[in-house]
């Protein structure tokens, strides 16, 4: 491997509040770090309460940083799955507003095939009823790292507070 993380890739889902969503790709083997941030918006470098009004266009997002050597971007797109509601519009439980969408954004052609593959899978499987999933899929766009404080906050806060998910 060399160490020089040449080989590492870069995933980025929004999948509502990014605390809980964080701590759990922290958890996942072959993933190297993770960032909470704003995706998808228009307003530059947008700060949290700002996200929070709806008016700047972000989603709350995790930025996954993750060796394919160790880990697909499939089993990304499962733990993605597997953390949150996708049938819910703009909200994630008691957290409303289009910064909690579900959204995933695609670093590369073939993420958004497997982003594409891996919702109609879901959709056809049944496991939401007739529940439709909302979820878009984008191209990713400029990532914009969140104020320190919501980076780790599990992790910072012993696992505490919560957000809903």
């Amino acid at each position: 491997m060399g160490g020089d993380g040449e080989h590492l890739k870069t995933a980025t889902f929004g999948a509502g509040c990014f605390w809980g969503v964080e701590a759990a790709f922290r958890k996942v083997p072959g993933v190297r770090d993770t960032a909470v941030g704003y995706m998808g918006g228009t307003t530059r470098n947008p700060a949290y309460e700002q996200v929070c009004t709806g008016t700047t266009g972000h989603a709350e997002v995790v930025q996954v940083t993750y060796d394919p050597l160790q880990v697909t971007y499939d089993k990304l797109l499962s733990v993605f799955w597997s953390v949150h509601d996708p049938t819910q519009l703009n909200r994630q439980g008691p957290d409303i507003g289009t910064n909690y969408r579900s959204v995933i954004f695609y670093h590369d052609p073939e993420q958004g095939r497997l982003a594409r593959k891996s919702k109609e899978d879901l959709q056809l499987s049944g496991r939401f009823g007739f529940g439709r999933i909302v979820t878009a899929i984008q191209p990713a766009t400029e990532f914009w790292r969140a104020e320190e404080y919501h980076q780790r906050y599990f992790e910072k806060h012993g696992g505490h507070a919560s957000c809903g998910i």
